[in-house]
């Protein structure tokens, strides 16, 4: 998938008519998880090469529906798309985007803790965000099934700009709360319709998924949990992921702090990717992006 390039009169058009003047509960209106975004089932989500986008780049937003985090959905969807792609194409650094959002919950407590849309290109983008159902569940084990996304990518993507080119995806997620400690194998079987071999630790789905995609978590500053438990949060994600455990001030800020960590991976300077971007932005871009680091071809930490 991935045909189609977005352009501003597509959005104009689809955020008057499907966005503007509605509630969240208007623009999101699944009462349970669509067909077309029902993992289960799925053999492959692919971001192909195409006429439109010759040189194409797969990146991967998972952001929680839980609780009171369905309102990262609903700011993405009212502003983020745009400014998520747009800026990828006026800054430039990758080209092509394809973009899949993923709804993440709990697979212990929640009937859809993982939904997928496919890699889109252009105004399909927002049509299949607003597909997602804002189930509003998780439980009060301190964490949601941040890493379920990370086995789905990992084992159900196909992506040519990795497989023909060897450039790595992007995948971020995020979300208020802790790692989860391990995907169990009859939580696959559950919510996927197999059953793999083992289960599996936050660790080992990180190394799994890291070979073909950078991988981040934006710990969202706003949450309740994060608010209540934020030392706990912040040390839990940077003991898994180091410096690409990346604090969010501001949710509605997500896109541009996105394709910020995206410049910056792509060799861009930190100070000048903050300085670039307008007043407030700029602060929540600059504390997300300031201890960023990457890794070199021999996979030795590099300070940007």
């Amino acid at each position: 998938m991935g045909g189609g390039r977005f352009t501003s009169a597509d959005w104009g058009t689809y955020s008057s008519t499907k966005v503007t003047g509605k509630s969240t509960a208007e623009v999101f209106t699944s009462s349970k998880i669509d067909a077309d975004l029902d993992p289960k089932g799925v053999t492959i989500r692919e971001s192909r090469d195409s006429d439109d986008n010759p040189q194409s780049n797969a990146i991967i937003v998972g952001v929680d529906v839980t609780g009171s985090m369905g309102m990262i959905a609903d700011a993405m969807v009212r502003k983020g798309c745009a400014t998520l792609v747009t800026e990828i194409y006026d800054r430039k650094p990758v080209s092509d985007p394809h973009v899949m959002f993923m709804g993440i919950g709990d697979v212990k407590f929640d009937r859809a803790p993982l939904q997928v849309t496919q890699f889109e290109a252009d105004i399909r983008i927002a049509d299949q965000l607003t597909k997602i159902y804002l189930e509003g569940g998780g439980g009060g084990n301190s964490s949601e099934s941040y890493t379920f996304p990370w086995y789905f990518a990992a084992m159900h993507t196909s992506i040519d700009c990795f497989e023909k080119r060897g450039k790595k995806g992007y995948l971020f997620t995020a979300g208020d709360e802790e790692v989860p400690a391990v995907l169990k194998a009859e939580e696959v079987e559950k919510f996927l319709g197999y059953k793999p071999e083992t289960d599996f630790t936050a660790a080992d789905l990180l190394t799994i998924v890291s070979r073909q995609y950078e991988v981040f978590h934006l710990m969202v500053e706003q949450g309740s949990h994060y608010r209540s438990h934020g030392d706990r949060v912040k040390r839990s994600w940077e003991n898994l992921l180091g410096q690409r455990a990346i604090p969010l001030a501001d949710h509605t800020k997500l896109s541009e702090v996105i394709v910020s960590i995206i410049q910056a991976i792509e060799g861009e300077d930190k100070a000048t990717i903050a300085a670039s971007w307008d007043g407030s932005t700029a602060v929540v871009v600059n504390k997300a992006i300031n201890g960023l680091t990457s890794t070199d071809a021999s996979g030795d930490i590099v300070t940007l």
